[in-house]
């Protein structure tokens, strides 16, 4: 899948990329921060093991990442924007009711989205972040100021080092993603959290500083279950194997009505 696989549509100002794959039950993948559909989702083999599970997959590149129009002001990278975009995308697509899985930044655009659209969500996955949802998973402005610096040898804070060389491995607008980055970690509240009413899956690893704990997520969530994914962190735990069983036979178990 490259670059003449993405497909576009237009929402809020934007034209947004998007990649799709597969027939059967949509399922709809959000990816990380600093990410991209391809990046968190093809390349590590979700829409392999999806498609062959028989589904249809449908990841977007959220807005300021990947194929989608970037922006460097930090108003337009809300949780709820992006929440928009990715409902926005279901009703191009004509879909009225999928599951929904997102990855750290893209697991919080799912709570929102649980949240604001409930109608399009029959299930949500939240991977790489537990309790990080409603503490906000440390301070991330030395990420914001690792993006933004012309000497990468200069930066010493070790979580912002780690996205500096993720950005420019994937040759990502970095302006776009320092602007992203703040504005998008909006935290939730418990009890925002305690009003998402569909089953919901809490997939962290077991190394992961970022995400929190699943377990204090979950006893927020009114059918929450947790997924732990040994001996992973943040970066590694997306593509892993324990990660894509646990997705798949979740899924199984809640069938979009």
């Amino acid at each position: 899948m490259s670059a003449e696989d993405v497909q576009y549509f237009h929402h809020d100002g934007f034209k947004l990329a998007y990649r799709e794959e597969g027939v059967g039950e949509p399922v709809l993948l959000i990816h990380g921060f600093a990410s991209s559909s391809y990046v968190n989702w093809y390349a590590p083999g979700w829409f392999r093991a999806l498609n062959e599970a028989g589904y249809r997959v449908i990841a977007i590149d959220n807005r300021g990442h990947g194929f989608s129009d970037k922006s460097h002001d930090p108003a337009v990278y809300t949780p709820q924007a992006m929440a928009g975009d990715a409902v926005a995308l279901l009703d191009h697509l004509k879909i009225k009711k999928a599951q929904i899985m997102g990855y750290s930044m893209g697991a919080r655009i799912t709570a929102y989205m649980s949240i604001l659209y409930p109608d399009y969500v029959n299930s949500a996955i939240f991977g790489g972040l537990g309790i990080g949802m409603v503490t906000g998973a440390g301070n991330w402005e030395p990420v914001a100021e690792a993006l933004l610096a012309e000497d990468i040898s200069k930066i010493t804070n070790k979580r912002g080092l780690m996205f500096r060389k993720f950005a420019d491995r994937t040759k990502s607008d970095r302006k776009a993603l320092a602007a992203c980055v703040i504005t998008s970690k909006q935290e939730l509240t418990a009890a925002e959290v305690h009003s998402i009413k569909q089953p919901a899956l809490v997939a962290v690893g077991t190394l992961d500083e970022i995400s929190g704990e699943a377990e204090p997520l979950v006893a927020l969530l009114p059918h929450g279950e947790a997924l732990i994914i040994p001996n992973r962190d943040h970066m590694l735990a997306v593509g892993d194997p324990v990660y894509k069983k646990g997705v798949i036979n979740f899924l199984a178990r809640y069938p979009v009505a």
